[in-house]
């Protein structure tokens, strides 16, 4: 059993967004998690990497103990993962091979020859094989989410959380992408974790569902998808529909969390490749 919990409650700082959430999930399985915003899903998936803490219930991803998880041990249990962001968090001032191979020096890899053929593996998975010289600014979106699932399969993950890996996406792109993510499922035996709000996807790479409504997680059937996307669309109706109030404070705050979600993530990368005295020298 890769992910196990039982009767946990997860939190965004002191607010509850889960409660007594209990799943498993097994190795080789494609899961999606969907809902409104706000419902909980990144929270719930940031628990998953120990980016926030878990203090009820218990929780384990491949067998780490998440609620008694010490700090120096996080590094660890990251490197073993495979996390995709919205916004890929490629390393701007790098060409594709050196963001592959900085990764890979990092976390151990000393072989150039392994390091090179490692990258060509990788990158031909995931259709990119002759843009490894392009820097992250030189490719269009779909493209940048290709080499940040190239990224995170580098050291051969049993499990790949995705944030949504096609929020920023056009529909078509998105699929190509989430069908990228199902064929890593299915030749590598690699467990996908993604969070999505493109429920047309669901239904052409089909998978385990999940939903988050009113601090409850529970899984979907077949059945009861097309009812939960009905019920998605029309909340998020109602939330676009609602007056907007103090415009200017509500910017300022976005704005402020973004910075703060930037920092944690930048965090998390350096953790998953536990960045070197090395990492100069490498551009």
């Amino acid at each position: 059993m890769l992910i196990e919990y039982k009767n946990v409650d997860v939190y965004q700082e002191t607010q509850e967004v889960l409660s007594n959430v209990s799943f498993t999930i097994d190795e080789g399985e494609m899961v999606y998690i969907i809902g409104k915003v706000g419902s909980g899903k990144s929270s719930l998936l940031k628990t998953m990497y120990a980016e926030l803490p878990i203090h009820t219930g218990e929780a384990k991803v491949m067998n780490y103990d998440l609620c008694n998880l010490k700090t120096k041990h996080l590094p660890d249990l990251r490197k073993q993962l495979g996390i995709i962001f919205q916004d890929f968090k490629l390393l701007t001032d790098r060409t594709v091979e050196s963001n592959l191979r900085f990764v890979l020096k990092a976390t151990g890899w000393k072989n150039k020859v392994e390091i090179a053929d490692r990258i060509n593996q990788v990158l031909t998975l995931v259709g990119m094989e002759t843009k490894g010289y392009k820097l992250p600014s030189e490719l269009s979106g779909g493209e940048q989410q290709r080499i940040a699932i190239a990224r995170a399969i580098l050291n051969h993950p049993k499990l790949i959380l995705a944030d949504e890996p096609t929020g920023n996406l056009d529909f078509e792109t998105g699929k190509l992408i989430t069908e990228l993510l199902s064929k890593v499922v299915k030749e590598q035996g690699v467990t996908v974790v993604m969070i999505t709000h493109n429920l047309n996807l669901l239904e052409l790479f089909p998978g385990r569902v999940f939903k988050c409504k009113d601090k409850a997680f529970t899984e979907v059937s077949k059945e009861d998808t097309k009812e939960a996307e009905k019920e998605i669309e029309e909340a998020e109706k109602e939330e676009e529909d609602k007056p907007e109030i103090d415009i200017e404070s509500s910017e300022n705050t976005t704005a402020e969390n973004a910075d703060a979600e930037e920092n944690n993530d930048m965090e998390i990368i350096e953790d998953l490749v536990e960045v070197s005295k090395e990492d100069n020298n490498d551009k």
